[in-house]
């Protein structure tokens, strides 16, 4: 048995967890080692985020599947949340040009279905282990419009740049109109006002109406080998995902 393991399951014993709290820090660490394990089959993409509830013939999906498309013929698995909206659109883009179309989906009360245009799936139970995969499984992440989900993942991700728990990676906002006053509200309220974040961090991300500007930060990237993710070594430093 792995010394890690061996040590984490000696330091449970000691702190005489409850066994609902036992049975509980387990199905964490499956859902969080399924994931991995999956996700180790396919070299880091582009995750692509936005809303479940934008109809395929929205504005926006329509320029998902474009980017989908594009990303896939560059050679560059697209990875999301596998449901309808975005996601579907995005997944349906890279797979009709026929690349790597991952879903990586979630376990709903109102039974979210993956979507059928994925190469790979997964299915989690929980919300924290599937945000992991979708920032572990990227080297470029780009959001469309979307909902409290959406804004979620993008705090997630923007925060761990933020603060060096993660490479900083290209993030593209795509949708100037639906974005602006959000970035707004972040430079003349947070930045200039209260001074809650400093002057750079929001170059960390990039709003665009522009496709192109994604995909050549993909391919600038380059395509690394499953064996060569970007965070092996950065984990190994800093203690990051």
């Amino acid at each position: 048995m792995d010394e890690h393991v061996t040590a984490w399951l000696k330091q449970i014993a000691q702190d005489e967890l409850n066994p609902n709290d036992v049975e509980r820090s387990l199905r964490y660490a499956r859902d969080l080692e399924q994931g991995l394990a999956k996700i180790r089959t396919f070299a880091q993409g582009v995750s692509i985020f936005g809303s479940a509830r934008l109809a395929p013939n929205s504005k926006y999906c329509k320029l998902a599947t474009e980017l989908g498309m594009k990303l896939a013929q560059n050679g560059h698995p697209v990875i999301t949340g596998g449901g309808p909206g975005i996601m579907e659109a995005a997944n349906k883009g890279a797979y009709v040009a026929g690349g790597r179309s991952i879903g990586l989906n979630i376990e709903l009360a109102h039974e979210q279905h993956i979507n059928p245009y994925v190469t790979d799936s997964m299915e989690f139970r929980y919300f924290f282990a599937r945000k992991v995969m979708l920032t572990f499984a990227s080297k470029v992440y780009v959001f469309f419009p979307g909902g409290f989900g959406t804004m979620d993942e993008f705090s997630e991700i923007l925060i761990l740049m933020q603060e060096g728990k993660m490479p900083k990676m290209p993030m593209f906002l795509v949708g100037k109109s639906f974005w602006k006053g959000l970035d707004k509200w972040y430079a003349e309220k947070m930045e200039r006002q209260m001074h809650t974040i400093a002057k750079g961090d929001r170059k960390i991300y990039k709003i665009t109406d522009n496709l192109d500007e994604i995909i050549e930060a993909a391919n600038r990237i380059g395509h690394p080998t499953i064996h060569d993710n970007l965070y092996n070594n950065f984990s190994v430093n800093k203690s990051a995902i």
